[in-house]
């Protein structure tokens, strides 16, 4: 899996790597400083997923490539001096992806496919488009089932609300590349990633820059 870097609508920017090329030994010194505070099993990945994001910032908006990133109450991150730039971090298995959008609310979810899927759960993320994926070869239907995943949960971290927001009970149907869900888009990258990568966002909104 390489490096992938790409805008999906103006102003919105997303990246998606291998947490074992951005687990670098020299992190960020505010990225060494929050991972100092960390269980060692979670090190390598938070290390990975803050050295993509800050590789993303540099690369388009390099002014606050620096910033520390802090968390909200509900665990939403952000950049301290730059409330108004939304950025959003995911990471599964090996995968890790990051957002990062200008006067915007942003989230993105990378999942690595599951072995199996079982139906309760298949039906619970859904719903009614259940029989779609059930009959789908097993490989399969985990693959779908981690697409629709991926949307549902980017939404839930583009409005800052997490598993609180019930993303399962969020309706993606099967195979869709794009919706809307509330105030925000979503766009699936089925053309562009092998790994299920989906992100969410808000309309632009100057007035959220006090930068």
């Amino acid at each position: 899996m390489t490096l992938l870097t790409l805008q999906v609508t103006p102003g919105v920017w997303v990246a998606r790597g291998e947490r074992g090329r951005w687990a670098r030994p020299d992190p960020h010194p505010h990225d060494r400083a929050a991972a100092a505070l960390l269980p060692r099993w979670r090190v390598q990945e938070f290390l990975a997923s803050r050295a993509l994001l800050r590789h993303l910032l540099r690369t388009t908006l390099p002014e606050l490539a620096d910033e520390p990133v802090l968390a909200e109450e509900q665990g939403r991150p952000v950049l301290a001096g730059a409330p108004g730039t939304g950025i959003s971090i995911s990471h599964d298995g090996d995968a890790v992806a990051v957002a990062v959008a200008r006067h915007r609310q942003v989230g993105v979810d990378v999942q690595q496919p599951p072995d199996s899927v079982p139906d309760a759960l298949l039906r619970r993320c859904l719903g009614t488009h259940t029989p779609q994926v059930a009959t789908l070869p097993q490989r399969t239907r985990a693959a779908e089932f981690a697409w629709v995943w991926t949307a549902q949960e980017a939404c839930v971290k583009a409005a800052g609300t997490g598993l609180s927001g019930r993303p399962w009970a969020i309706d993606i149907r099967p195979g869709r590349r794009r919706g809307q869900w509330h105030d925000f888009q979503w766009i699936s990258l089925r053309d562009l990633s092998r790994t299920p990568l989906s992100c969410a966002f808000s309309a632009p909104r100057p007035d959220l820059d006090t930068s």
